[in-house]
């Protein structure tokens, strides 16, 4: 039964890599499909966010149907709508067909990554719980990075459409998997979904993820590109940015008062006001938000560097991000010694100190002509904070919530992390585009054609570089002066989210031992201490 029990951790550990593995692996196979099916850029924009759009939407909905229905029979069924949504995508012939596949992907996923948090929170304990986690979370570290990689290889030797057809046999056999070794798990009661709740959940966290997406985009304010739907396009000059987090903010507002007063009439709601009560969920949650303003900052500029002022291909690209899983999986191998000796708590901190110190040796030595073994040591090490930090979060976020509300906790914490990683991707884009602008602007000023030249550049996230080079050799060394140095930018950035994030960690209390801490299932399914 115990073996049964890890062999059903690594078909969980695979599920999640198959969420995670999408959403890098479709940025390297983006140029293939335009080429392919000539997608506008607008589509593009589209195929590559609508996914998120809807992923973080509707993670709440899907951990309270994963604690009344059954954890195993959402994730089966979660797997099953991923890999129907990719035969689709994989066919796809125009951009309208694709995004809408991406759409159906996305509620997939967000089926898929909060009962896997919830199945290990319901199946392991104490020490093994610990573990058990550092599984889960270094499979998202390391498969981030093997995405690009595994992408940029079957867009190269086979065809885009592999991207998403891969998904296929990788959902068989982890719904067999699943199936097998993975024990069925849920809520006692028999408490009714707040389909209302749910609703106002996916209307807030839909419209502000929207305009942390979109805001470099459509303007911050007033419009800079209008949106535009079939033949509608946007018709005021107020950017659709600022109503989006309106709308947002509104809905959450009705979401938390609406909660408390049916909390208080005894009515079921998506989430009970009295999980945050809980010291380490409350204060675990807002630390996981804002460590993930941090993480993966990287990994939105380095692809970027490395194929436009380097002149790596994405497959070179790929094998340089693939430092990043050495170091998640060791950190995985080590959890064991490091649990037993330290607690979870200690552990998060050891990783998020080893992320800002791996972020820094990247920003100190990004140049126009740094070989690639200099960026591979900054990355292994950050891979093996990634390793550290981000299960063992999780681990101190879920210990003292109640079993039979796994799901509603994984489904608030995925939530917590997916808004904090839109607002990281949101900030670190705008500087990183801001910078190279400024930086070019300066470069090249007094020079004729600047103005279209850094445009250009910055328009195409440096793609236009090789172009501009034909016509101007001294242009195109300054553009990858200036994306390189933008790049140096975001990770110091990066590095400084995680230093918010680590003094975030303080106000989880002082560490103690897993181990030390352990208690039986029945005790932490009848309830949790509440502060």
């Amino acid at each position: 039964m115990k073996r049964e029990r890890w062999i059903g951790l690594v078909v969980i550990s695979v599920a999640v890599a198959l969420i995670i593995v999408d959403s890098t692996i479709v940025n390297v196979a983006i140029p293939a499909v335009v080429d392919d099916i000539g997608i506008t850029s607008t589509e593009v924009q589209w195929v590559q966010e609508s996914y998120t759009l809807v992923f973080a939407a509707f993670l709440l909905l899907f951990g309270a149907l994963a604690d009344r229905y059954g954890r195993r029979l959402v994730m089966v069924l979660g797997i099953a709508v991923f890999a129907a949504s990719s035969i689709a995508a994989a066919l796809a012939d125009s951009g309208s067909a694709l995004i809408l596949a991406r759409l159906v992907q996305g509620l997939g996923g967000a089926a898929i990554l909060p009962t896997t948090l919830s199945l290990i929170n319901a199946n392991f304990q104490g020490r093994e719980r610990g573990i058990a986690f550092a599984v889960w979370g270094s499979t998202i570290g390391g498969m981030a990075a093997v995405g690009p990689l595994l992408g940029g290889w079957l867009t190269t030797d086979f065809s885009w459409r592999w991207a998403f057809g891969i998904n296929v046999p990788l959902g068989v056999l982890i719904i067999i998997g699943v199936l097998l070794f993975v024990p069925e798990s849920r809520a006692e009661h028999d408490r009714p979904i707040d389909w209302v709740g749910a609703l106002i959940s996916v209307v807030a966290s839909g419209s502000i993820v929207f305009g942390l997406i979109e805001g470099r985009t459509y303007g911050w304010w007033t419009v800079e590109q209008a949106p535009a739907v079939g033949d509608w396009t946007w018709p005021w000059e107020l950017s659709p940015i600022p109503i989006a987090f309106a709308v947002g903010i509104l809905f959450v507002a009705i979401f938390v008062v609406r909660a408390r007063i049916r909390h208080r009439a005894g009515r079921p709601v998506l989430l009970t006001p009295d999980l945050f009560g809980i010291r380490s969920f409350r204060n675990g949650n807002i630390a996981a938000a804002i460590v993930s303003l941090g993480e993966f900052g990287i990994i939105l500029a380095l692809p970027l560097w490395l194929q436009n002022a380097l002149g790596y291909t994405a497959l070179q690209t790929g094998w340089v991000l693939v430092a990043l899983a050495g170091g998640s999986f060791l950190a995985s191998g080590l959890a064991s010694a490091l649990i037993s000796r330290f607690s979870a708590l200690t552990s998060v901190r050891a990783g998020i100190i080893a992320e800002i110190l791996g972020l820094a040796l990247i920003g100190l030595v990004i140049a126009v002509d740094t070989p690639w073994w200099a960026i591979c040591g900054g990355l292994f090490v950050y891979g093996f904070g990634v390793g550290l930090a981000t299960a063992q979060l999780t681990n101190v976020v879920l210990h003292d919530v109640p079993v039979a509300r796994s799901g509603e906790a994984s489904g608030t914490q995925s939530t917590s992390r997916q808004l904090g990683s839109a607002l990281g991707v949101a900030i670190l884009g705008t500087l990183l585009f801001t910078s190279l602008e400024l930086d070019l602007g300066q470069r090249l000023e007094g020079t004729p054609g600047a103005d279209q030249v850094v445009a250009a550049v910055v328009d195409s996230a440096g793609a236009a570089i090789p172009g501009i080079e034909a016509q101007s050799a001294a242009a195109a060394d300054a553009a990858r002066e200036s994306l390189s140095s933008a790049t140096s930018h975001v990770a110091y950035a990066a590095a400084g989210f995680l230093g918010l994030g680590l003094l975030a960690t303080l106000g989880l209390g002082a560490a103690r031992r897993e181990a030390d801490a352990a208690e039986p299932a029945e005790a932490r399914e009848a309830g949790a201490p509440a502060e």
